[in-house]
């Protein structure tokens, strides 16, 4: 191939250079859009017809070599560099590794899994129920009608009228019963977010709670009692007591509070609990207008319902003061539940 002296220059150039960005900097002086082969093939114009072609097949045969010479230089020179560093670089088998850090399920997950495993174990059935309701499931066909007090006292998230952000799981009960058919007994148990216009030490606006219903033939207190016992003893412990304290819900007829023996002195009085005794959950017999709202006739069948908040579950497991510092995302804080058996 014939070849002019600054192309053979250029070659001795590209064969010489030490390192990558040499590399570049000949590229642009004889291949860049300023560069001598740019100003080579615009000379071409001024050629002869002739003498034009044989001169451009001669700088695109100069053209190519200069491109193949510049690629096989710079993967000479990065082959050089990577065996130099690893000439260099050893790496120190007697170092201690770097222990990763493992994370750990949220303190209300592990609560709400250990409630969930108590009521399989009982032979409830686990559900899950919409977190936005209608008014209707939400309130009317739990005997709360518009102008009920216990309604305003829900004070609540209404999304567009009727639908609202539940305020209790209570809904489900209602759900459950009409999607039984009628179908006897039915045991079943739901957990989930309900919402509510408060925020305090004690209350968020976003809480979670766990409820549980049966509806049967003959379906009594002692039946509520005896399962609102075993769930408390699964939970806090085998030397757990609990009492039925009378009070009052719409949906439920009789309703009871039920108080369970403080963990912290096992009812001997402490400054926690003062009497010895800790409310932790409602409950009652399901309401016959309840039972009519869920498809069941109230004079062939009854049941009783139950539920409690999870966080409230929590702050008694984990001796907490209050509930915020749970959903407040705070590292530090939630470490401290990684060596938790709950």
């Amino acid at each position: 191939m014939e070849a002019d002296d600054w192309a053979r220059a250029a070659l001795r150039d590209i064969e010489a250079a030490a390192t990558l960005a040499a590399c570049e900097s000949l590229r642009v002086q004889y291949l860049g859009k300023q560069g001598r082969m740019t100003a080579e093939l615009r000379g071409l114009a001024r050629l002869p017809a002739d003498e034009r072609r044989a001169r451009g097949f001669v700088l695109n045969g100069v053209k190519a070599q200069l491109e193949a010479a510049l690629a096989h230089r710079r993967e000479e020179l990065a082959r050089g560099e990577h065996e130099r560093r690893l000439a260099a670089e050893r790496l120190d088998m007697t170092l201690p590794g770097v222990e990763p850090q493992w994370g750990t399920l949220h303190p209300i997950t592990q609560v709400r899994r250990r409630l969930a495993d108590v009521m399989l174990r009982l032979g409830f059935t686990l559900r899950s129920a919409p977190e936005v309701e209608t008014e209707w499931y939400n309130f009317d066909a739990l005997n709360m009608p518009a102008d009920h007090p216990a309604r305003e006292m829900h004070d609540t998230f209404y999304v567009d009228p009727p639908y609202v952000l539940r305020t209790h799981t209570s809904p489900f009960q209602i759900r459950a019963m009409r999607e039984a058919g009628g179908e006897l007994p039915l045991r079943v148990a739901t957990l989930g977010f309900t919402y509510r216009r408060d925020d305090d030490a004690t209350h968020v606006p976003q809480f979670m709670q766990m409820e549980g219903l049966v509806v049967d033939r003959g379906i009594g207190l002692p039946d509520l009692k005896g399962v609102v016992l075993a769930v408390v003893r699964d939970v806090f412990g085998p030397a757990e007591r609990i009492r039925l304290r009378p009070s009052f819900f719409p949906f439920t007829e009789p309703s009871a509070e039920v108080d369970m023996s403080c963990p912290l002195c096992l009812g001997a009085g402490c400054r926690v609990c003062h009497t010895g005794w800790i409310e932790v959950l409602g409950s009652g017999l399901v309401h016959p207008r309840v039972l009519e709202a869920g498809g069941y006739d109230p004079n062939d069948v009854s049941g009783f319902a139950f539920g409690w908040g999870v966080e409230r579950v929590a702050m008694l497991l984990y001796g907490l003061k209050e509930l915020r510092p749970l959903y407040q995302s705070d590292v530090r804080f939630l470490r401290a539940f990684d060596s938790w058996d709950v």
